[in-house]
Formats: structure tokens, C-alpha cells, sequence
């Protein structure tokens, strides 16, 4: 049940992660594209790990769908959170390299 929120997720992660990975346009180098890939691929996992474990330890007595909204609130916290510093740590990159 847990990926029942990523997946209803998907199109809004694929949205900030296509705006993540396109802006700014300039510099195009190698170590940009890793670091990016890296960011969006911890994003996702960290996501994807928040989602099990909010949804694992979820208070059932609130009700049948509240594992499921803590779940998704969660993992869009996780995987905003990790963005949010993957855009300032490279600006941070980009701004001495």
C-alpha cells in the first residue's frame, strides 16, 4: 500500500525533478549531470524509504487511510528536503567551480 502514494506522486516528482534538473541551463558539465543524477537518485530513495517507514509505524486507530496520508506527506517532505539541498549545494558548486 505504501506505493499507492508514489505512485499517485509520480507526476508531480517527475515535474520538480525535470524543473530540478534543467535549471539553469549553463554549465552543462560532467560533474553537473553526476551530481544532479546523484541528487535525484537520493531524492527518490529517500522518498521511497520514508513512504515504508511512515507507513510501518502509522497510529491505525485515526482511521484506515491515515498510514496512507502520513505515508504521502512524509515522502513529499523527504524528497522536497533532499532537492532543496542538492539546489544550494550546487549553486554552491557552480558559484566556485
Amino acid at each position: 500500500m505504501p506505493a499507492l502514494a508514489l505512485i499517485l506522486f509520480t507526476p508531480w516528482f517527475l515535474i520538480l525533478a525535470a524543473l530540478y534538473w534543467l535549471y539553469p541551463r549553463q554549465p552543462r558539465n560532467a560533474a553537473r549531470l553526476r551530481f544532479d543524477a546523484i541528487a535525484l537518485l537520493l531524492a527518490f530513495a529517500g522518498c521511497l524509504a520514508s513512504l515504508y517507514w511512515s507507513f510501518g509505524i502509522a497510529d491505525r486507530s485515526y482511521g484506515q487511510l491515515w498510514p496512507q496520508i502520513l505515508a504521502t506527506s512524509v515522502g513529499y517532505g523527504v524528497f522536497l528536503a533532499v532537492l532543496t539541498a542538492a539546489f544550494y549545494l550546487r549553486r554552491r558548486m557552480l558559484a566556485t567551480g
